[in-house]
């Protein structure tokens, strides 16, 4: 049975100075109306970054993201959805961006899915916003099955810098999750994900927190005291 959301708290204050040093490393997500209101295609855009940094220098892809705006004109999604085949193949030879064919393609991609979203639902931050914390792992579900490359942590990376409450599994998180006996072996089956939603559950019912400060505090208690973890 995995710890208690307290003794996980406990472990990973004592490893970060205290409670007072580890609450300052807690991110607050945005509330469900400031999400709603984030313009679709700051959801493309970060969709985008995610999608470009995935297996590659993180730093080139930030150096190079104002030429990635101007190359995809704002990411306006109306724009995006409809780039030809001819557009892409100029982008290809665009010095501004990453020319990486595969990845260029999930632009207009990703952009027919946001608008697809957009048509069922009024905006596709709608969806993202009032899609509950204890099913993210639907919402991940959604993004792998129905977007452009986004799977893995692409996905949950992009709701989680643009505000959503989330969980991520990276390395630390999965050793966590390990280590409590919620998994034992890597993340990414339907049973997996499952019993991963299901632990995150039970530590928001007896914390009152969300799931991007349990996660946190997951990468927090793993490693040596004062290592900095990856979340």
């Amino acid at each position: 049975m995995p710890a208690s959301f307290d003794q996980l708290y406990a472990r990973a204050a004592d490893r970060h100075g205290g409670s007072k040093a580890l609450e300052s490393q807690l991110p607050v997500p945005k509330s469900r109306e400031a999400l709603a209101a984030i313009p679709d295609e700051r959801w493309l855009s970060e969709m985008t970054r995610r999608v470009f940094q995935a297996g590659f220098n993180w730093s080139v892809v930030d150096t190079k993201w104002p030429g990635f705006e101007a190359a995809f004109e704002g990411f306006d999604v109306h724009r995006c959805a409809m780039l030809s085949d001819d557009d892409l193949d100029r982008l290809l030879s665009d010095p501004r961006i990453v020319r990486n064919g595969v990845k260029i393609r999930s632009v207009r991609e990703n952009a027919a899915f946001l608008l697809d979203l957009a048509a069922a639902h009024g905006s596709a931050a709608r969806v993202f916003a009032d899609w509950p914390s204890e099913n993210f792992a639907g919402l991940l579900d959604l993004l792998k099955a129905k977007g452009a490359r986004l799977g893995g942590l692409a996905g949950a990376i992009a709701l989680r810098n643009l505000g959503k409450d989330s969980f991520l599994l990276s390395g630390d998180v999965v050793a966590a999750l390990k280590r409590e006996g919620v998994i034992d072996g890597p993340p990414g089956s339907r049973r997996s994900m499952q019993a991963i939603q299901a632990a995150f559950n039970g530590w928001m019912a007896e914390s009152g927190r969300g799931l991007t400060q349990i996660s946190r505090v997951l990468a927090l208690g793993v490693g040596e005291k004062g290592a900095p973890r990856t979340e």
